[in-house]
């Protein structure tokens, strides 16, 4: 009898969504304040499975990105120039100049890269930028409606939060026309029929704006707002929103009471955590940009990392030797533990498995000086042949830069051209050992024959530690005490090459 297999998350959601009868609309959404990680892309891909999801269910869906570009700076992040960035504080991120002045806004410096890589995530979705969205008039009914009920929403908050709002708070931000901040500013009254508010800064400037661009809703009533606009059914987010009085707790209420709206299917989501620094923080500086991990990985790779995984799960990304072992779950559709749907959900465009495991590719290709040919030749040689050519050379490319980038020390290694300084420190079991190892390799011995051959000969040398044993082969190679699977190694170096190298060490 086959076991039944446990429905994916994002299928299970999207037959959620789907049963409730509304047109599915799923928005996500991120504020470019500093560099858009891959923490953050968490729940754009969150998203996307849904899509994907309901698409597979032949459900029509809308799926759309809200760039928060007209957020105001709130500090100045230690990657800035504080002398430049100061007089900035307060001023929406879409109205500050571009730190390396290659972009329209300090916004777009780091919304672009990420839109970017969107892109090579075969991420299909309509980008919202929320300057846009207030500068065109599309939000001024629901300011006009917030500031109406401005009551409504203080009690609500009041009860949700336990905070006293106080007298002259305003759900509405104004942005000085003078000094062009949002963080000084207050509303002193509004014209509902002109879509105008009345305003005074701490700068000394007072006056009246336009609400459509002059300034924007408090976040914890954008968001509802931006519900109701866009028609959102469907949004993920990240488990601070998800707390008890939190933005979702305070949305629900705000969205039905004051919007007349119903709040979209929640998704709450866990944070990707980086080895060693907790959870990613632009503001902190432990983040990996995901343009960056995209030089190292396929992107189905990253993909796959967060679909598998279900949204209140936290994933520790390990950039390490983990990442490898997860560049071969994708390409290897018989691998341990290979979750079929989260693949099917991970798929781009164009991808290729290569068939070859990464870490034997990764070693092939240091051995053979990342020289195409010369890693097709030994591919064949060793148990490899008839793979691609044009996904080996895709995957090499990659691998380059994890080498360069994340790879542990025992992963990178240069074959010395001549018996190197470190084999005359052997001791004398282990020139013993590699005398014997000189003896019994032959050529044409492939990794498993090679494998036998080292623990058999170890077996002879209880008084000394194995480890011990491999160091020796390692120091006789590469100069150090560590390396690849020694058995597959030799048999890639060839086993002829090795039996003389070794020769001479034990003779040294």
């Amino acid at each position: 009898m086959n076991e039944r297999k446990p429905q994916h998350w994002a299928d299970a959601v999207a037959l959620e969504v789907a049963a409730s009868g509304r047109l599915p609309v799923i928005s996500t959404g991120i504020s470019p304040s500093g560099e858009i990680h891959i923490g953050n892309m968490r729940e754009v891909l969150t998203a996307d499975a849904v899509f994907r999801a309901l698409n597979d269910q032949g459900v029509e869906t809308g799926f759309h990105f809200v760039a928060d570009n007209f957020d105001p700076l709130r500090k100045v992040s230690p990657f800035l120039d504080r002398e430049t960035y100061t007089a900035q504080v307060g001023k929406p991120l879409s109205e500050i100049p571009c730190p390396c002045g290659g972009h329209d806004s300090y916004a777009d410096h780091f919304l672009e890269p990420f839109l970017e890589s969107l892109e090579k995530l075969h991420v299909r979705v309509d980008v919202v930028r929320a300057d846009e969205l207030y500068k065109s008039g599309r939000m001024n009914r629901r300011i006009v409606t917030a500031l109406e009920r401005r009551a409504t929403i203080v009690a609500i908050l009041k009860e949700l939060t336990g905070k006293d709002m106080g007298d002259d708070w305003s759900p509405f931000v104004p942005m000085c026309g003078a000094c062009g901040r949002m963080n000084g500013t207050r509303v002193s009254g509004f014209d509902a029929a002109a879509e105008t508010v009345e305003y005074a800064c701490d700068c000394g400037a007072a006056g009246t704006l336009p609400m459509a661009g002059g300034g924007k809703l408090q976040w914890r009533i954008d968001w509802p707002a931006r519900w109701r606009t866009l028609g959102v059914t469907v949004e993920p987010f990240g488990k601070d929103h998800s707390t008890r009085g939190g933005s979702y707790d305070t949305g629900i209420r705000i969205a039905r009471e004051v919007f007349d709206c119903e709040p979209p299917h929640p998704i709450p989501y866990e944070w990707i955590s980086l080895k060693g620094q907790g959870d990613m923080s632009s503001s902190k500086g432990n983040v990996l940009s995901i343009g960056h991990v995209l030089k190292v990985v396929p992107p189905e790779v990253l993909r796959y990392m967060v679909m598998r995984a279900r949204p209140g799960k936290t994933i520790k990304f390990d950039p390490g030797r983990p990442l490898a072992q997860l560049v071969d779950q994708v390409d290897d559709a018989h691998a341990r533990g290979r979750d079929e749907r989260a693949m099917e959900l991970s798929r781009a465009a164009g991808f290729e498995p290569v068939g070859v495991p990464y870490r034997h590719l990764v070693m092939v290709a240091q051995i053979a000086g990342f020289e195409l040919d010369r890693v097709m030749e030994i591919l064949d040689r060793t148990g490899y042949p008839g793979v691609s050519r044009t996904a080996v050379a895709e995957r090499l490319e990659y691998a380059s830069h994890w080498l360069a980038e994340f790879a542990p020390e025992e992963e990178k290694y240069t074959v010395q051209e001549r018996l190197p300084n470190e084999a005359a420190g052997l001791t004398g079991d282990q020139r013993r050992f590699l005398s014997g190892l000189a003896t019994g390799l032959t050529d044409g011995m492939d990794g498993a024959a090679v494998h036998d051959l080292i623990y058999n000969i170890a077996a002879g040398f209880e008084s000394t530690p194995p480890a011990e044993l491999f160091q020796a082969i390692y120091f006789a190679l590469l100069g150090k005490a560590r390396g690849p699977r020694a058995g597959s190694f030799i048999a890639i170096l060839g086993p002829g090459f090795c039996a003389r190298r070794f020769a001479e060490a034990a003779g040294g």
